[in-house]
């Protein structure tokens, strides 16, 4: 994964807001890509590495953890049909004013959004948490403004996918031999055309 180190042309104010109040000193810059990646797989390692709990020296009352950028967030991906029926939900305050938008329009108005609501609902809800969510750095496309630090990219463990369940792998080998048994009646049934026309 390429580290992007050209220049920042996104909304600096916002991108380094709240650095002041965290220590800096001895925190690893972690980069994860989004590009192609689940949302829920990818806020779980983020979430993870957020609270320090991929460290030996983890303890749930200190902040240890590390600085998280992701990168790409418009190129996150969903499963099943999350993308229509997922809505968040949120009220004004005035009566009947509860508002809902759908994770496909929350993507087309602010995909770093969908990532960080994510990450921060993985997140113990404690005195902690504020700190931890200003440990986090999303950006939409692949430049960041922290190209000075000392990035280490994140790897993703690779995904277990399931097998088959023993019912839908019968079924599906079933209509290969059926698709398979009806390319072969076909076959001969053209080439005995073709001798009777010879």
């Amino acid at each position: 994964m390429a580290v992007a180190t050209q220049m920042f042309s996104g909304n600096m104010k916002k991108a380094l807001s709240g650095l002041r109040r965290i220590n800096l000193e001895g925190l690893r810059w972690r980069v994860f890509d989004a590009k192609g990646q689940v949302l829920g797989r990818l806020a779980s390692q983020v979430a993870t590495v957020i609270q320090g709990k991929d460290k030996p020296t983890y303890t749930p009352y200190r902040e240890d953890g590390d600085m998280c950028i992701v990168l790409n967030a418009k190129d996150i991906c969903v499963t099943g049909r999350k993308l229509t029926n997922k809505f968040y939900r949120w009220h004004t305050g005035y009566v009947g004013h509860l508002k809902e938008r759908s994770l496909k329009d929350q993507m087309v108005k602010d995909p770093t959004e969908v990532i960080r609501k994510a990450v921060l609902r993985m997140l113990p809800r404690n005195k902690l948490r504020d700190d931890r969510d200003r440990k986090l750095r999303i950006f939409t496309g692949g430049e960041h403004p922290f190209g000075d630090r000392p990035l280490e990219p994140y790897e993703m463990p690779p995904r277990q996918v399931r097998e088959m369940r023993p019912r839908a792998r019968r079924a599906l080998i079933r209509a290969q031999k059926k698709a398979e048994q009806s390319r072969m009646t076909a076959s001969p049934m053209s080439s005995n055309k073709e001798d009777n026309r010879a």
